[in-house]
């Protein structure tokens, strides 16, 4: 009586797992990658995408502006600090930080927080940057310093 079906050569079929493992191994290797890389964009946004909703919420983040005027408000328990970022055109949004703020940061000078927004609309950040001297501005703020002198 002759067997029906399709039976494959042991050494064939040692191949094909081979190639099926090494396959799949890959494929999770770049899965894993792709994953990792996309956890770890920053996008930056200004204040205005940051007020009319662009701004993902809940993601982590780069936003950046001026910081406003007589917006800077430290807790006297803790290392809580509280600002407002703007764009000097209006558009404005707070920020809570606690830790130790750079010692170039102050009000008028443009800034760069990582962070979190948050649904109620408070960008918490984790991380603040403040510009190194009276000549260095960060790129993504240069466009908005230009667009405010003219």
């Amino acid at each position: 009586m002759k067997k029906s079906g399709f039976t494959m050569h042991p050494v064939r079929k040692k191949r094909l797992l081979i190639v099926l493992f090494v396959f799949f191994g890959l494929a999770l290797a770049v899965t894993l990658t792709m994953q990792a890389l996309n956890q770890n964009i920053n996008l930056f946004y200004p204040p205005d995408e940051m007020v009319d909703g662009s701004a993902p919420q809940n993601i982590q983040i780069r936003a950046g502006g001026m910081v406003k005027a007589d917006s800077l408000n430290r807790l006297h328990d803790s290392l809580e600090v509280r600002f407002t970022i703007s764009d000097l055109k209006g558009s404005e949004f707070p920020v809570k930080y606690v830790g130790i703020l750079p010692d170039m940061f102050r009000e008028g000078q443009g800034v760069i927080a990582t962070g979190k927004l948050l649904d109620n609309g408070t960008f918490e950040a984790t991380e603040v940057l403040a510009k190194h001297d009276e000549n260095y501005m960060p790129p993504e703020l240069q466009d908005m310093v230009k667009k405010n002198d003219s």
